[in-house]
């Protein structure tokens, strides 16, 4: 049960302030007319103590992860398929929710569910927490009274998608780790140790080749400027993300992504698998097709298969099937489009963009994962040759000193 302090007036005038434990406002300020104190001020306990400190509670305490919400979501479903009603549910998870942030929005919509809101209005007023398509599901299975059925499938919705984040975070944080540990390796080269080598050549002042003679250069640049070449990397990096956030230039960045040879192919295998698991789990639940390509468009990541939904959304208005406009899109693989065709006809189109979803998962660990397999001997031979760059260009002038000596 919500503790709120509370002030207000009595009957004689006299200011008045306390704690007191009530189910929602509305509760306590029955609960203090009845003792003839008018309720001026009142706030949640945790609410309250954070205000005094001057915290801003829900910022303080970070963000909501996809895994946090995936619990909360599964333990409300499970209690709502015990027979718990849903206030009672939401008061039980709110005192054993861990994450903070969490804790104190699921106690704010237990409050707004018990004043007679809706379970969604209430998710609603934190939207940037749950999202258009959490909050759109909640609202189908309120209407459809599925509402546990609903929660479970959002609850496996999002497990699903945070297990495939994982095995492609995992997957390429080695290559990662490598690219970084081997340019702060050969910096540390270029500025500690060639400058100290380079120095005993100036000292001969006999004639260097040309791969010595830009070793040196690249040494005293990295060397002197290293503080400007951190100002040219950060302002072409801001540069960078200025032009992308324009209309134009998120168009072609992201059609450019979609081309390269390598990376284009995964990216838009990510981008169909999680069109076809949310879609399907939207249709399950009762969103309506045009509903629910309007969320699952939100999600994609990128502009022109964005794009390509939109259309499609447009054609589906005026009467057409979902296979025929994202045909002519030319975004989506042949595949998807025979599946998507085959489930429209047989009436079994959220099992079959679910057998899609399921497909296209599988082959992005798959090729991710050959993808490292190739990516880790190939810049090993990468740092390999930068190595035998250098040490080439300090052996040369050597050579040719001892001959010259000889």
């Amino acid at each position: 049960m919500p503790v709120f302090e509370y002030s207000g007036l009595a009957a004689d005038g006299k200011e008045l302030r306390g704690v007191r434990d009530a189910d929602s406002s509305r509760s306590l300020k029955a609960a203090l007319r009845k003792e003839g104190i008018l309720l001026t001020e009142f706030a949640e306990q945790a609410a309250a103590e954070a205000a005094r400190r001057g915290i801003d509670f829900t910022k303080y305490f970070g963000r909501v992860s996809v895994q946090d919400l995936s619990i909360f979501t599964r333990q409300l479903s499970t209690l709502l398929k015990a027979g718990i009603p849903l206030v009672d549910s939401l008061g039980a998870l709110s005192d054993q929710v861990e994450n903070p942030k969490l804790r104190l929005i699921v106690s704010q919509v237990k409050q707004f569910v018990n004043e007679g809101g809706s379970l969604a209005d209430g998710l609603e007023k934190h939207q940037k927490v749950f999202g258009d398509l959490y909050i759109n599901m909640i609202r189908a299975g309120e209407s459809s009274g599925a509402l546990d059925i609903v929660l479970q499938r959002l609850a496996d919705f999002m497990e699903s998608q945070a297990r495939l984040r994982t095995k492609v975070l995992s997957a390429l944080f080695y290559p990662l780790l490598m690219v970084v540990v081997g340019v702060v390796i050969v910096g540390m080269v270029f500025v500690f140790i060639i400058p100290k080598i380079t120095k005993i050549f100036e000292d001969v002042k006999a004639s260097l080749p040309i791969p010595t003679l830009v070793l040196i250069f690249v040494s005293n640049v990295i060397k002197s400027y290293w503080w400007l070449l951190f100002i040219i990397a950060a302002a072409a990096v801001w540069l960078f993300r200025r032009w992308k956030r324009t209309p134009e230039g998120k168009v072609k960045w992201d059609a450019f992504v979609l081309r390269t040879v390598i990376f284009g192919n995964i990216i838009r295998m990510l981008a169909v698998a999680r069109f076809s698991r949310t879609l399907s789990t939207l249709l399950k639940s009762g969103v309506p097709i045009l509903g629910a390509l309007d969320i699952v468009k939100n999600i994609l990541g990128n502009t022109i298969l964005v794009r390509a939904v939109e259309e499609a959304r447009t054609s589906i208005k005026e009467g057409e099937s979902i296979a025929g406009p994202l045909k002519r899109s030319g975004q989506f693989p042949p595949m998807v489009i025979h599946m998507i065709q085959t489930g429209e006809r047989s009436g079994q189109l959220e099992e079959m963009l679910a057998n899609v979803a399921d497909a296209y998962d599988y082959q992005v660990e798959t090729r991710l994962a050959v993808l490292v397999t190739l990516l880790e001997p190939l810049m090993i031979l990468g740092m390999a040759g930068v190595v035998l760059m250098i040490v080439l260009s300090i052996l040369l002038p050597i050579l040719k000193i001892n001959e010259f000596i000889q």
